[in-house]
């Protein structure tokens, strides 16, 4: 099969969707990965589709005029208090534009809680077609491996599934070989980005790094294909935010330079 490619939209998250399709589409990739639920960060634009008629109006006709599809969209955090039925105008907004997965990442409560919440959002993302994608993060509440395997062994809801993401597998000091014992129809896509080998000992570098300055894959020090060879077949999601590239050469052509990166890093370890 081809190797498909999506473009994340924290990689070029000055761009709207309708903008970043176009980039997408003229740099070669399948998809887009959008962020329709706004997260109120600092500096963060609002890209809530369901709420922006449009918006929404532009972003269909950017995806009808160049054939790149929406893959996923982000983010559905489960925090302390969240109440997981307000992510579902934006999951149905974007399951009419045809995306096939949520991605998530769980940030805070005990576990009961937090294991009760995911399982819910999975539930409302089912009637719509959508699986429901847990994301570790070495900063949040579900930081590694082990964790994130708990909770989608305790819900055990069938469009549940796992997405490892290079930067994170590599900060939290995980063993790749342990995906080999991992249901395969969990994994339905994997971000792709690379850093430096040495781990931040502190937090606010760690986000640094995480936010703003990861690398093109085969720049850095995580060894991309080791991970890659225990994750089945799946979407390349490209996740690789980093400010001093795209405000020296643009959104376009940053986001050019990270497919053809991991496409040629793809070729010299002789993957397709």
């Amino acid at each position: 099969m081809k190797q498909e490619f999506s473009l994340a939209h924290l990689t070029v998250l000055g761009c709207a969707p309708p903008e970043m399709t176009y980039i997408a589409a003229r740099a070669g990739y399948d998809y887009v990965s959008i962020r329709p639920i706004y997260m109120g960060l600092p500096g963060e634009p609002n890209y809530a589709l369901a709420e922006n008629k449009e918006l929404l109006r532009q972003t269909k006709s950017a995806l009808k005029s160049t054939g790149v599809r929406i893959h996923d969209i982000e983010l559905a955090r489960i925090f302390d208090g969240v109440d997981v039925r307000t992510y579902l105008p934006a999951m149905e907004v974007s399951a009419e534009l045809g995306a096939k997965a949520v991605l998530s990442s769980i940030w805070g409560g005990e576990r009961e809680y937090y294991i009760e919440k995911f399982a819910e959002l999975c539930d409302l993302a089912r009637p719509l077609g959508l699986t429901v994608d847990l994301e570790y993060v070495p900063i949040a509440a579900v930081r590694d491996l082990a964790g994130a395997v708990d909770v989608l062994r305790t819900i055990d809801r069938p469009n549940a599934g796992l997405m490892i993401d290079m930067h994170h597998i590599h900060r939290a000091r995980d063993n790749p070989a342990d995906l080999d014992a991992l249901p395969r129809q969990w994994f339905h896509f994997a971000h792709l980005c690379d850093a430096p080998a040495e781990i931040p000992t502190e937090r606010q570098e760690m986000i640094r790094i995480m936010r703003e300055a990861r690398l093109y894959v085969g720049e850095g020090g995580i060894d991309i294909a080791a991970i890659l060879a225990h994750i089945p077949p799946c979407v390349y999601s490209i996740e690789l935010p980093n400010r001093l590239r795209h405000e020296e050469m643009g959104y376009a052509e940053h986001a050019t330079r990270c497919l053809e990166t991991l496409k040629a890093y793809l070729a010299s370890q002789g993957r397709p």
